[in-house]
Parts: structure tokens; sequence; C-alpha cells
């Protein structure tokens, strides 16, 4: 500004040529009214800047201050959860509906939850948790392991919760997890354990175990019945033949039966007839001995009587053929099979195959566990005269479970 108005003031001097030349005396007056000028211009200035400065503070104050008001007005986190001494807590989001989670420093056990919520009160839910000093002087080779172990994975909260691991890439955070976690909903720092058995239910057709799915932290993992082993593929399960692999607790006298999940022992008994008598043949037939000529009701109880044990899973498809029943040879001219009696009417029929075969049909699923009994005849005719019966008893076993 000093230099402008000596400018102006030089030009006026030099432009006024056509007057008689100044004296020294009224130029020198002349510079002391500028330099007054001057000094008043430079005066106003500082004054006018100070006043700027006192009026952008206030108005950066009053900014800061509503600011603050409305942070406050519109505040829905809860306050700060208290320092774990010995100890520190995992997650930095305070707001309704987030966790955080809480982890001991080595040497110490925490006692409490190890998780709490932020409440709709604006409250944590649950007590606070506090670390206990645990003495690991009597086993230090355990102790040393357990560190080293931990050293060498993230940090875990629980066995389903653990630390994300995060990088910073071009002003953002990129953060992943172990297999078998995923990221957080509530806090992007934290991984949750993907609960496989759940998801599969819920997102694929069929079962992802053949019996029983068991979730672990990161991992899961099938169970079977006992009776039953898991399969190659660590999903199916195959049933134990314990009478096969002689695990079984019969006695010699009795015939061991296996059955899905499991077996029985079971003993086989020549039946009674009138006037007729059996002798055991084999571990599962009876034959009869000879009758005495003309003893009628010795002639029409069965010939042979032979015993068959089967067992079937739970709700088998139907209608499905069981077994066949023939015959070696024939000496009348007709071949007939049944049922004997009412016995099992409800779930199995007899259908002939063939000219000297028969077949016993499943008709009706059953949930099991069941046993089931049914009497098959074959009763061989000449011009109408019994020639002779030969009675197959069929015991079936169903299983509890469907395979």
């Amino acid at each position: 500004m000093k230099v402008f108005f000596i400018i102006i003031f030089t030009s006026q001097l030099f432009t006024s040529q056509g007057q008689d030349c100044q004296s020294g005396q009224e130029v020198l007056n002349a510079l002391r009214q500028v330099q007054k000028l001057l000094s008043a211009h430079e005066t106003s200035f500082l004054q006018s800047l100070r006043s700027l400065r006192k009026k952008l503070s206030l108005l950066q104050n009053s900014t800061v201050k509503h600011n603050k008001s409305n942070t406050d007005k519109d505040s829905t986190d809860c306050p700060p959860p208290e320092p774990l001494a010995n100890g520190r807590i995992l997650g930095n989001v305070f707001k309704i509906g987030h966790e955080v989670h809480f982890l001991c420093s080595p040497g110490f056990q925490l006692m409490g939850p190890e998780t709490r919520v932020c409440l709709d009160s604006q409250n944590w839910s649950g007590a606070q948790p506090y670390c206990k000093f645990v003495d690991n002087t009597v086993n230090n080779d355990a102790s040393a392991s357990i560190s080293a172990s931990s050293s060498s994975s993230p940090h875990r909260v629980s066995s389903h919760v653990r630390e994300s691991r995060c990088i910073e890439f071009l002003d953002s955070t990129h953060c992943t997890c172990e297999q078998g976690y995923s990221i957080s909903s509530h806090n992007s720092t934290l991984c949750t354990d993907i609960d496989e058995c759940e998801l599969f239910r819920l997102t694929r057709p069929g079962r992802l175990c053949l019996h029983t799915c068991v979730n672990t932290a990161g991992s899961f993992h099938c169970e079977c019945p006992a009776g039953y082993s898991l399969g190659r593929d660590s999903r199916s399960c195959h049933d134990i033949d314990e009478c096969a692999r002689a695990t079984h607790n019969c006695s010699s006298e009795q015939v061991c039966v296996n059955t899905y999940g499991g077996h029985r022992c079971v003993d086989v008994d020549c039946p009674r007839f009138r006037n007729a008598t059996y002798i055991k043949t084999s571990p599962l037939r009876c034959d009869r001995n000879p009758c005495i000529q003309g003893d009628n009701a010795c002639f029409q109880a069965p010939v042979s009587v032979n015993f068959h044990f089967m067992s079937v899973v739970s709700n088998m498809s139907t209608p499905t053929v069981l077994f066949r029943l023939s015959a070696a040879r024939i000496l009348g001219d007709v071949l007939r099979f049944g049922l004997l009696g009412n016995q099992g009417v409800q779930h199995f029929t007899v259908q002939r195959s063939g000219k000297l075969t028969g077949q016993l049909v499943m008709v009706n699923a059953v949930q099991g566990p069941a046993a089931l009994e049914v009497d098959i005849e074959m009763s061989e005719m000449e011009r109408r005269v019994l020639l002779g019966r030969y009675v197959t008893k069929v015991t079936v076993f169903v299983s509890p479970y469907n395979f």
C-alpha cells in the first residue's frame, strides 16, 4: 500500500511540469502527509484483521458445540466397557446390537461371560467379567506347550469366535478368516464359526451326514449310531456285522442273527404238532419223525419246518420281494404257496414266481424298531389229496434307522 501511494504522489509531482518548481520545504511537508496517511491505513487494516479473526473463532466454536450437541442427542451407543485388567477387549463398535469379546492374558482365566451385547437400553448384557490368575507352576511343560500353540495361531475369544486377519491397502481395510469361519456381521475384526450342519440343511437338499452332523469350531464331523461304522467318505454309515466278526454274546446253542445296527441271539426250537415229533437236522431246520401207519393227525403235520431270519431298514419302500422259496422236486401234480394263519397278513403276501417257486413280498412299510413273524406254507397235492406240507417260519427284524 505504501508503494502504491508513493507512486501516485510521485507521478503527480512530475506531471505538474507547467508549474513552478516547488521548494524543498513543501516537498518535505508533502512526504510527511503521505507517511501519516499510510500509517492510518495500516492501523485500520490491522484492526479489521483482528476483528475478522475473532469472528472466525466464534464461528468455529459455535460449530463444534452444535456438532457435539447433535452427537450427544442422536447417540445410540452403549458406554465403553470397563477396562479388563490382565486382559483386553476385542471390538470397538459400541452401538446397539454389537458385541464385544473379552480375552485374558496368558496365565489368567476369564471369569464371567466371554461376550457382551449392547442392548436397546444402551446397557451391556451380563456382568462385567474379570481375569483370574492361574497357578501353572505344577505343570510347566503343559503350560509351555499351550503357550507355544497359542502363539502360532490367531487369538481366540472362544472356540467359535476368533480375531480376523486384516490388512490396510489403498486407504481401506480388508479382513479375512480361517477356513470354517466368516466375518462377523457386527464386527469386521472378528470371525465367527460357520455352522455347516445348519447351513447345509437350509440351503441344499439331502443331508450332509447320513445320521448325525456335529458342528465343531471351524469344521464339522459326522457320527453314526451304535452298531454302525463311519464310511470312508466320513459321511455314510455302514452296519457292523457282529456275527461275522464274532463280537456277539450268543451262546453255542443260539443262532446269531445280524441286524442293522445290532444283532439278535435266537433260540431255534422245533415246533410241536399233535401226534408228531421233530428232530433238528440243522441249526435252522427241523424234520418230522416217521408217522405210524394210519395216524392221519401225524400225516397232517408239516414234513419239515425251516427257520429264516432277516433284517430290513425302517420304512423300506414297498412292495419289495424279501426272498424266494422253491421245491427241489415235486411228487404230485400241484404245488401251492400261501400264508399259514392270520399272522403277518397286514404286512406280507405270497406270490407264485414259477412252477416250483414262490416269493414273500412285503406290501406295507414298517416303522422300526419292530420284529415281524410270518409262516409260509408250501403244500404238495396229487389229485386234490395232500401229499405233504412244508412250513418256513420267517422272522423279519426292522431297524430303527432307514439305512
